[in-house]
């Protein structure tokens, strides 16, 4: 799925609708966990994109970005969303002391900024999430790398606020 999003209120409103659509996998999420990259030049929204879909989820407090810290933990009745930022890191072996591998499973979203920096110390993503300058606008390409990623473009795309920003993108 190619979407247009002409401005930062169209990349949140993205990150609304993955929340919104997120709750039809909810099974597989609950037996197995959800992982989410997210790639991209910097400012070209994924913290954007994060905070939108963790707000939407019901996160109320202050969410912050993860580019100092690495990794940001919220949890919430049903759920457990760990936003990490690998940006700042400089070898693999950093991703091992990370330890994301014990943050993934049952009733867990994981989504991982810069994925490219971890290598195959990551678990694998169940949805690839690109985002790209176009002008001054931004592009946005999903795609998903398991059956659950499947599952949640599918029901994202039943999600009437994005109809507008869906394009043919090569």
């Amino acid at each position: 799925m190619d979407l247009n999003l002409a401005d930062s209120s169209v990349t949140e409103c993205l990150g609304q609708a993955l929340a919104r659509s997120f709750p039809g996998a909810a099974a597989e999420v609950a037996a197995a966990g959800a992982v989410v990259y997210l790639r991209g030049e910097l400012g070209t929204g994924k913290t954007t994109c994060v905070r939108s879909l963790l707000r939407a989820l019901g996160v109320t407090g202050l969410v912050r970005s993860p580019t100092y810290t690495l990794v940001e933990t919220y949890i919430l009745a049903t759920l457990t969303c760990v936003h990490v930022d690998l940006y700042r890191l400089q070898a693999l072996t950093e991703v091992d002391e990370l330890g994301l591998r014990d943050l993934v499973g049952p009733g867990c979203l994981l989504m991982v900024e810069w994925p490219e920096r971890g290598g195959a110390a990551l678990p694998p993503a169940d949805l690839d999430l690109t985002l790209r300058y176009a002008g001054d606008a931004r592009q946005a390409r999903l795609r998903p790398a398991t059956p659950l990623g499947l599952a949640w473009l599918q029901n994202l795309g039943l999600d009437s606020s994005l109809s507008s920003y869906v394009s043919n993108l090569t």
